[in-house]
């Protein structure tokens, strides 16, 4: 149920307006003296370096849908247009990523799979010490860490976590009963993309939502104590629903299956939702199913970015698939890899 958890510290370098206020020359400055420091700091494996100006829309939409950067960073709607001096660096295991100018100077975020937030914390704050050692950070003594947003300011520290909890999306009154809790306890649920997003294949993230006045330890323990109580609920809801609506969980599930295998369309939505229910099934044991692992690729694969990737011509083509040519390669690229279940090689990033 927690696929993976992150934490992300946002920082700003003393003497130089933050981004609003940041102009060309000094966005392109900042960014040439960043890329140098984050390039000699050994992140998880070869540091990999991509600016946003260079990069092509279907490479903008791996790297959003990988979690490396957000949606704000790299905009893919031609009427919008790519402020200067936007890049990332990553490691090449994606365990860590640096965005550079986004709404901050800097955005050090850490990356792990299952409920190891400390992990993910120490990772952080060791980028974080490092860079800290190289450039001067916008501090005040009263506030602490100084940031474009005020509901960063202090700690400038965002934990959250990724959970998958169908059953709970199919019971929305116990839905609303989680989102209640985490309001009381200082956190917000968001979709998968966090702030601004819906939730998408029963994804949700849930994250602190002020940092002034707290520690990090504080808003850590904060997730360290609800997440548990979410499982729960989710645990508790999954039970009762095999026990009261057995046989129409199972009847889901198996559409689900089958649709998967043998539609000749397949929206985005669609197939994140019957992924959903597949994993759903797996893990109630209903159904034999793809593996886990198969389903965890798949859920990144069938994604727009990623999808282009796959099609003829990938990240290069001249033009994009529209909608139902997209739709239509997805479905058949669904079709292909549940029959013929085994490691694929998905499309891969590089500087």
């Amino acid at each position: 149920m927690v696929v993976s958890c992150r934490v992300r510290l946002a920082r700003n370098i003393g003497g130089y307006p933050f981004v609003p206020k940041l102009d060309e020359r000094s966005a392109l400055d900042l960014c040439e003296i960043l890329r140098q420091h984050l390039l000699s700091v050994e992140l998880d494996g070869e540091t990999l370096w991509v600016e946003m100006k260079d990069a092509p829309v279907v490479l903008r939409l791996m790297l959003r849908e990988r979690h490396l950067i957000s949606r704000d960073m790299a905009p893919v709607e031609q009427s919008t247009k790519t402020l200067p001096g936007r890049a990332v660096a990553f490691g090449e295991r994606e365990t860590l990523s640096i965005m550079v100018n986004e709404e901050d100077h800097l955005r050090v975020q850490a990356i792990e799979a299952g409920f190891d937030i400390d992990s993910a914390w120490r990772s952080a704050q060791s980028v974080d010490r490092l860079l800290e050692g190289r450039v001067q950070f916008a501090v005040s003594k009263r506030l602490g860490y100084l940031t474009g947003c005020p509901t960063n300011v202090g700690t400038g520290l965002r934990a959250s976590v990724m959970l998958h909890l169908p059953a709970l999306g199919l019971v929305r009154s116990e839905l609303e009963k989680v989102f209640a809790a985490a309001q009381r306890t200082g956190l917000a649920v968001r979709g998968l993309y966090g702030e601004g997003s819906k939730a998408a294949g029963d994804f949700y993230q849930v994250s602190n939502q002020v940092t002034l006045g707290r520690t990090e330890d504080d808003l850590i323990e904060d997730l360290r104590s609800l997440v548990p109580v979410i499982v729960h609920f989710e645990r508790k809801v999954r039970a009762a629903l095999l026990e009261d609506q057995g046989a129409a969980l199972r009847d889901r599930i198996s559409r689900s299956i089958a649709l998967l295998r043998t539609s000749r369309a397949m929206p985005t939505e669609a197939a994140l939702a019957h992924l959903s229910n597949v994993r759903l099934g797996k893990h109630l044991a209903i159904d034999e199913g793809p593996s886990i692992s198969l389903l965890n690729e798949l859920g990144i694969q069938v994604q727009k970015g990623h999808l282009q990737a796959l099609a003829p011509g990938g990240a290069d083509a001249d033009e994009v698939l529209d909608v139902s040519e997209r739709d239509r390669f997805r479905a058949g690229f669904l079709r292909q890899r549940l029959t013929n279940e085994g490691p694929g090689r998905g499309p891969q990033i590089s500087s």
